[in-house]
């Protein structure tokens, strides 16, 4: 709806109630305006439309890949939205990824804990609804400073620049973008999951991510001792999401169904398979086994067969099963297979390392049975960039016969290579890995699970370090404040960010001109205008 059939029908509607004639039109206009989502199930069913048109780009190009950075606080996904819009005028194509890791880190009340899903499973729908206030309260903000222009060219009477700005309200593009929120393994059995789902659904989410790790063994997915579940427990939690989207009437609701199995050498169960070459007997054919034939069993045994040989799997003392070594390629091909072929809308593939080929070799295959699989791809902090890059353009150099001599391979990440062509052409191919990964291995959506911790930790160490030492407030004033100002970050004017002049608005339709208002010549947030 028009700003201008906004104002109109808040005008009917005051008229035919005369009690309420203290209240303007305009006023309840633009009240609704600066708040289209009412709930989050209206931003789901928003985002997730968004999510598809987005996969369906992709089909027709890959370089149309979409990108998110992690946000562990509403305040930083907000300033994330506000610098897109600013630097590239548009939202498309960007997303929020809201990382488990992130949340048992510096969300949980237990303090920072490690990345096993032992936070309180509410925080993560917490989280998603708290991001959402704050985006939408970007787009309060945001349309307040327009309205308040208008009003100015009114007063001025410049009609034209009046056409302007309402022209700009009617197209305002929202702060609003798709989360794609971490689930971790579903907390629980599949009715956990299920209950888990409707909650980040309700609170605004339109893209899951669940892995197929065991619940109460889950793991980082960049650490050792990660155990998977048989496909048949791990689809029963696809399609718990699944129904709980469709029960809350998101029936375009995204499902990324993500493997571990790649670094997973465990599982806790043996599949229970019902013919030969089903999915549970092609999981069960991944363990590593002793041939027993012939040999009486020992008391506790676990047998297996395989063809004609009765087979015992190797058990830990730990109760858990472990794979053949060089089996994880083969089984995270069928994980994907299987996890599309039950409901799942994308794939995440957790590598150990950010090499195209190596990804592109799985997504080959998997495409050859499911040629629009596309996958989500996690470009880790737990990965060491420089230093792989560095080892890869080193192996190509070396295998071309050109001269590595003057480099140590184990040692390439010194700065004493910073300034070698070696160097160059690894950052070269770190600009455009997500560029080539997306063209070569199917990769739709590009992440940093973690960049706001690192950045945080970052920013901080350079601000103690400056103002604790000799530089004292300069450390501050040049290395923020100033840079802030110069930059244009919103956050320069932090009463306005807070809230402070939408608050004088209200109070201005509230009392009129009886309003005691904040933002007077009094006011030292009128040091920033220039």
């Amino acid at each position: 709806m028009s700003y201008s059939d906004s104002v109109e029908g808040a005008k009917t509607l005051i008229v035919e109630n005369h009690a309420w004639s203290g209240l303007t039109a305009e006023a309840v206009a633009r009240m609704r305006l600066q708040n289209r989502f009412r709930t989050g199930l209206d931003i789901a069913r928003y985002t997730a439309a968004i999510m598809r048109r987005d996969m369906g780009a992709y089909d027709q190009d890959p370089s149309k890949y979409t990108q998110s950075l992690g946000c562990w606080h509403g305040f930083i996904a907000q300033q994330k939205v506000i610098s897109l819009k600013k630097h590239f005028g548009t939202t498309e194509r960007r997303y929020i990824y809201l990382s488990g890791w992130m949340v048992t880190a510096l969300r949980s009340q237990f303090g920072p804990l490690p990345d096993q899903s032992m936070h309180e499973k509410t925080s993560v729908p917490a989280l998603v609804e708290e991001i959402y206030t704050f985006l939408r309260q970007a787009d309060s903000r945001e349309l307040g400073m327009l309205f308040r222009e208008i009003d100015k060219a009114r007063v001025e009477g410049d009609r034209a620049r009046e056409q302007q700005l309402v022209q700009a309200v009617d197209n305002h593009q929202t702060h609003v973008i798709p989360i794609i929120a971490d689930i971790d393994a579903g907390f629980g059995n599949a009715e956990a999951t299920y209950l888990l789902a409707k909650k980040l659904i309700e609170a605004g989410a339109c893209a899951l991510q669940i892995e197929n790790q065991v619940s109460d063994e889950k793991q980082c997915g960049h650490q050792d001792g990660k155990v998977t579940i048989p496909h048949e427990e791990f689809v029963a939690k696809i399609r718990a999401c699944r129904y709980a989207f469709l029960e809350l009437g998101i029936d375009d609701g995204i499902i990324v169904a993500r493997t571990d199995s790649l670094g997973a050498g465990l599982t806790k169960q043996i599949a229970f398979s019902v013919s030969e070459g089903d999915i549970a007997d092609l999981y069960n054919g991944f363990l590593d086994c002793d041939d027993v034939t012939g040999q009486p069993p020992s008391n506790g045994d676990v047998l297996i067969t395989r063809g004609s040989k009765l087979l015992r799997p190797k058990r830990l003392r730990s109760n858990l099963y472990q794979f053949r070594e060089g089996t994880g390629a083969d089984r995270c091909v069928i994980d994907c297979i299987n996890a599309l072929n039950n409901g799942a809308d994308l794939l995440w593939i957790e590598t150990e390392k950010p090499h195209v080929e190596q990804i592109a070799s799985m997504m080959d295959r998997i495409r050859q049975v499911i040629p629009n699989a596309k996958l989500v791809y996690n470009n880790s902090p737990s990965f060491n960039w420089t230093l792989n890059f560095r080892q890869q353009v080193f192996d190509g150099w070396q295998s071309e016969g050109r001269d590595v001599s003057g480099f140590d391979r184990a040692k390439l990440m010194s700065e004493q290579y910073d300034d070698s062509d070696l160097a160059r052409e690894a950052d070269e191919k770190i600009r455009t890995f997500q560029h080539d990964a997306s063209k070569r291995a199917g990769i739709f959506h590009h992440l940093i699970t973690l960049p706001t911790y690192h950045t945080t930790a970052l920013s901080t160490d350079n601000l103690a370090k400056e103002y604790f030492g000799a530089q004292g407030m300069l450390g501050y004033v040049a290395n923020v404040q100033r840079r802030e100002i110069r930059q244009g970050i919103a956050c320069a004017k932090h009463q306005n960010m807070a809230g402070s002049d939408i608050g004088d608005d209200h109070k201005e339709y509230f009392a009129g001109e009886a309003a005691l208002k904040a933002g007077g010549a009094n006011n030292t947030m009128n040091q920033f205008a220039a």
